[in-house]
C-alpha cells in the first residue's frame, strides 16, 4: 500500500519558531572510538511535526499524553487551499468538504517551503482565521493540520485559533509536508512522543492511500 510521509525531517538547519528553543543534534558518541554512535538531541517539543493538545493554550487542559489515540489515527482528508493569505470559514465552506470529515489537513502554498528547502522563517504563511476555527469546531472535526509550524497567523493577538479549537478538543497538527499529496482521502497515522504532562509532542505523521 502506498505510504507518504507527511513529516518534516529533524535536523539542524530546520527552521523553528523565532521564539522556540533552537534545534540542535550532536554526534556524542562514535562507534570508532567508542563502540557505538550515540548522538544528543536538544529541542523544543513544538519543532518540527508536532501535536499539539489543549494544554497549549488552556489552563488545566488535557496533556499530550492523554489525547485519544483514534483521533490520531484514521480517516483523513486532504483539501487543498489556492489562497494567498489566511484560509476563512467562507473558504472552507467553498471546498465542499465531506460532511463525515473528522480530520482535516490543510494543503496550501507553505508546502512549497519544504520542497524549496526554505531555512528561514516566514511570517507571511498561510494560517486560519478565527471563524474557520469556528467552522471547524461546529462541523465536529477532531483534529486539523496544516502545513507550517502554526495554524495561526503570525502575531495573531491574543491566539484566538488557538484557544477555539483547543478549548474544543481538537487536536493541532503543525508542520507537515504535503507537498507530494494529492488532495482526497487517506487514513492518517500520527503518533506524538509520550510525554507525561506534555503541552506538545513530536510525531511522526504518515498517510495511506486507499
Amino acid at each position: 500500500m502506498p505510504i507518504i510521509d507527511i513529516s518534516v525531517p529533524l535536523s539542524n538547519s530546520l527552521v523553528v519558531w523565532p521564539s522556540d528553543p533552537p534545534l540542535h543534534i550532536e554526534r556524542r558518541r562514535f562507534l570508532e572510538k567508542d563502540g557505538a554512535n550515540v548522538s544528543q538531541l536538544d529541542m523544543g517539543v513544538h519543532s518540527g511535526t508536532h501535536v499539539d493538545p489543549p494544554l497549549h493554550f488552556v489552563p488545566g487542559g488535557a496533556t499530550v499524553d492523554q489525547l485519544p489515540l483514534d483521533v490520531l489515527i484514521g480517516p483523513a482528508d486532504v483539501v487543498e487551499f489556492p489562497v494567498e493569505e489566511s484560509i476563512t470559514a467562507s473558504d472552507l465552506e467553498a471546498r465542499s468538504i465531506p460532511k463525515d470529515c473528522r480530520r482535516l489537513l490543510l494543503r496550501t502554498r507553505n508546502s512549497l517551503y519544504w520542497v524549496r528547502g526554505d531555512t528561514e522563517f516566514h511570517t507571511d504563511y498561510v494560517g486560519i482565521t478565527a471563524d474557520a476555527a469556528s467552522w471547524i469546531v461546529e462541523r465536529g472535526i477532531r483534529l486539523v493540520g496544516i502545513d507550517y509550524l502554526s495554524i495561526e497567523p503570525y502575531k495573531t493577538p491574543g491566539h484566538p485559533v488557538h484557544k477555539r479549537l483547543l478549548e474544543a478538543g481538537v487536536v493541532v497538527l503543525e508542520t507537515i509536508d504535503l507537498s507530494a499529496v494529492q488532495p482526497g482521502r487517506y487514513d492518517l497515522i500520527c503518533l506524538p512522543l509520550h510525554i507525561a504532562g506534555g503541552d506538545g509532542s513530536p510525531a511522526r505523521a504518515v498517510l495511506v492511500s486507499h
